[in-house]
């Protein structure tokens, strides 16, 4: 047998940042849920909606459109590296566009400025690069 690789994701953030993230990260969502922000139909990384449910309302009207002769095209994209590759100063727009307050506003970009990862391994080093670790709440 070859040599496996051992890939560990270690994660550096302090737990006074992860309770920093978390108030942030509250604040945002009650933005967010009061103006609504995002539509019921968004599932994927909202807390308390599921995906099974997201799956059963899309299976719903499929197959009602189905059911009235209409084609249905269906296309399946992960996104779920989609934020790291998000312009900051484009995600601080938006939450500035939605009216989020400035105090909130400018702790994310502080926070953003701040967040950097690189690789390792076996001693060989990567260069630093902007991004998010995994221990961080990722809003």
């Amino acid at each position: 047998m070859g040599h496996q690789i051992l890939e560990t994701t270690v994660s550096l953030t302090s737990m006074p940042g992860k309770v920093m993230e978390q108030i942030i990260l509250s604040a945002i969502m009650q933005h967010v849920q009061d103006n609504q922000v995002i539509r019921p139909s968004h599932h994927g990384f909202m807390k308390g909606r599921f995906c099974l449910a997201n799956l059963i309302s899309f299976y719903d009207k499929v197959t009602h459109l189905m059911d009235e002769g209409k084609a249905v095209d269906v296309v399946y994209l992960d996104f779920s590296k989609a934020f790291d590759t998000v312009s900051h100063s484009i995600l601080l727009e938006k939450l500035a566009a939605h009216s989020l307050d400035g105090r909130t506003l400018r702790w994310v970009k502080n926070w953003l400025d701040g967040q950097a990862q690189r690789v390792v391994v076996t001693g060989v080093t990567s260069s630093w690069r902007p991004g998010l670790s995994t221990g961080t709440s990722s809003f």
